[in-house]
């Protein structure tokens, strides 16, 4: 039997459909989201619960005249199938293939990148009012999830809306989650809308008893007052009528009539609308639908069962931060933890069910997680912070004039660091050395295994002196036992791995494994390696660069950060202002420009920053033949520290 997706190479190819094709084609849409996310990973859960919505929008509206923006951007692969990237699905998420996330360079249709939430409105109000100025007539419509509409962005984004009166679409998919359920008085507030389907019945009854009272141009001043008294108690979408949209709804985002008459009454409407929509999160996979969270984003997996498809018997990084944070939290009453909608990924589920009362959970609001972070430093307790490293650049003011300006101990715990994989570059954790190492009062520590993890946590909830940040990389941990007691740690101390005369590589967190790998390999082609282990980036461990510095020919500073302030700017900083005239130094790290999607693998080998790519730049240094890499061009996109004097410090 032949597929209707087939079919559609470009979105005006549903508009001759029937409606019960496009409810196979829905069917369809669903098949191959599982089949591709069961191969590849991805957003499993989000995608599957929005196909009725983008068929509808796809249906509705004409892309790419029209402009449609994802929120979040995790579930557009519905969207992605429908406009012209059939064939190459299957390479979502895969390295050199299409991204899991709009991108404006991937197609005509992507109208805005996107990969933190909150963001769509904003961009869409945008579009509205350059098509007002312009003179143009194409609609703009933004689709967000409820639990995007708990950022502030969106807020500041309505009200601006409201008053520009101009057309724009606002379709919430209300699926009572973000990752993990939403908390909060506005979810709260799209339940009970959710629980009253009458409203259109509702208000447009009461408007047209108003309209039949006797002697309405006399009383129509009292009328008006009246009905707006009125309409608080009657009408459920208020808050969304006080900001200037007319609502409609809630509908049931599943059924395709419905919302397609939805969509289409939206557009006659014309002026800021919003069009509540209520769906299932991971709708036609009961896997997906039991577990919405764990398949919220996810690895590959069995369809039949639902279980990973690969598993590891270490533990994740996140999972060794959450066990840490209850064995401090069983002994210390003051330690909280603070996530923004992210409980299950940061590690912190276990630590919400065995401290209810001490896991506070914001919402998708970064900033205000480091605010009031701040805040219950001052009110007596010791909160941390865990957020993802891409997700704590929301909240740079923040960090910057609630914390550090005012020296508070809050502790950040910053999870996902560095090269995620396939996720891509909104995701890639690859700028806190450079934003933190240049905020006053700040402390920021990497570590090279789980254990090491420990104890920078343990290390920097009793720090008084001030935040600490500790950043930690995405994936499994190294397998190092955990069992031992929590110490704190010197501060801006590293260690020596081992010595050597002729290359000595400086290492920060993820890199310190790599570089051990890589001493071993240079020392297979004749030369002398030292390996340190930094341990903090700020404050650095002077003592040990510059004794390195001086008994060593060449040093190399390796990080998976921006080269750009980053770790080995640190240490170039440092090395000038001792004034070791003459050190050669070279720093490996990611050049200025954004880092695709892919494996870790994959992209550590591209930007040489394997154990590899380290050993063949090293080589190259000195002088030798970069052999160890085979065949492929080393370092490629290594830059150089101070290549104005030729590496020369």
């Amino acid at each position: 039997m032949s597929r209707l997706i087939d079919q559609i190479n470009g979105p005006q190819d549903l508009k001759g459909l029937a409606l019960e094709q496009l409810t196979q084609l829905a069917q369809e849409l669903r098949e191959i989201i599982i089949e591709t996310t069961s191969l590849n990973g991805g957003h499993v859960a989000p995608s599957l619960g929005v196909v009725e919505l983008v068929i509808g929008l796809h249906y509705c509206f004409d892309s790419p005249k029209d402009k449609l923006i994802f929120d979040v951007g995790h579930q557009t692969y519905a969207h992605k199938l429908l406009t012209g990237r059939r064939d190459r699905f299957h390479t979502l998420r895969q390295y050199g293939g299409i991204c899991g996330f709009p991108r404006l360079c991937e197609s005509e249709h992507d109208a805005f990148g996107t990969g933190h939430g909150s963001t769509s409105i904003a961009a869409a109000l945008g579009y509205a009012r350059a098509r007002d100025v312009r003179g143009t007539d194409e609609k703009v419509v933004a689709l967000i999830g409820d639990g995007a509409m708990l950022g502030g962005m969106v807020w500041e984004a309505l009200n601006s809306a409201s008053h520009a009166k101009t057309d724009l679409i606002v379709v919430i998919n209300d699926n009572e989650m973000s990752i993990a359920r939403n908390i909060g008085a506005l979810p709260n507030y799209l339940a009970r809308l959710r629980s009253d389907p009458h409203y259109l019945r509702t208000k447009q009854a009461f408007e047209s008893l108003v309209s039949r009272l006797p002697r309405g141009d006399q009383m129509i001043g009292g009328i008006e007052r009246m009905k707006d008294g009125f309409k608080h108690l009657l009408v459920p979408g208020m808050v969304f009528e006080e900001l200037g949209f007319t609502y409609l709804g809630p509908i049931d985002g599943h059924n395709l009539p419905t919302v397609i008459a939805a969509f289409q009454d939206a557009q006659a409407i014309g002026g800021p609308v919003v069009v509540h929509t209520c769906t299932v999160k991971g709708k036609g996979y009961p896997r997906a639908e039991e577990d919405a969270r764990r398949f919220h984003g996810c690895g590959p997996y069995e369809i039949e069962t639902g279980d990973s498809a690969s598993s590891s018997d270490r533990p994740s990084f996140s999972q060794v931060f959450g066990d840490t944070m209850i064995q401090i939290a069983e002994a210390d009453p003051r330690v909280v933890a603070v996530t923004a909608a992210m409980p299950d990924g940061t590690g912190l589920r276990e630590f919400a069910d065995r401290f209810p009362d001490r896991l506070f959970d914001v919402g998708m609001a970064e900033q205000t997680a480091v605010t009031f972070a701040a805040g219950l430093v001052l009110g007596g307790l010791r909160p941390v912070v865990a957020i993802y490293s891409t997700f704590l650049q929301r909240a740079y003011d923040q960090l910057l004039h609630d914390v550090c300006l005012q020296n508070l101990p809050v502790v950040f715990a910053l999870d996902r660091a560095g090269l995620v994989g396939n996720d891509g570059p909104t995701h890639h954790g690859v700028f806190d050395l450079s934003y933190l190492c240049q905020l006053p009062n700040m402390v920021v520590m990497a570590p090279k295994d789980e254990n090491e993890l420990r104890q920078m946590i343990y290390t920097a909830v009793y720090h008084e002196g001030g935040p600490v940040a500790v950043r930690y990389p995405r994936g499994s941990a190294l397998g190092v036992p955990t069992d031992g007691a929590l110490q704190p740690l010197p501060l801006g101390k590293g260690e020596l791995l081992r010595e050597g005369t002729d290359v000595g590589l400086l290492a920060l967190g993820s890199t310190v494994a790599t570089a051990v790998d890589a001493a071993a390999r240079l020392e297979g082609e004749g030369l002398s390696v030292a390996v340190a282990n930094l341990r903090f980036a700020k404050p650095l461990d002077e003592d040990l660069i510059v004794e390195l510095a001086e008994t060593t020919d060449h040093l190399f500073t390796l990080e998976e950060n921006v080269l750009s302030g980053g770790f080995g700017s640190q240490v170039a900083q440092l090395l000038r202002g001792k004034d070791c005239r003459g050190t050669l130094l070279t720093t490996l790290g990611i050049p200025d420009r954004f880092v695709p999607h892919g494996t870790q693998a994959e992209l550590r080998r591209d930007l040489g920053l394997d154990a590899e790519g380290i050993a063949a730049a090293a080589l190259s240094a000195c002088g030798r033949t970069a052999s160890v890499r085979g065949g492929t061009e080393p370092g490629g996109y290594g830059e150089r520290a101070a290549s104005a004097d030729a590496r020369s410090v």
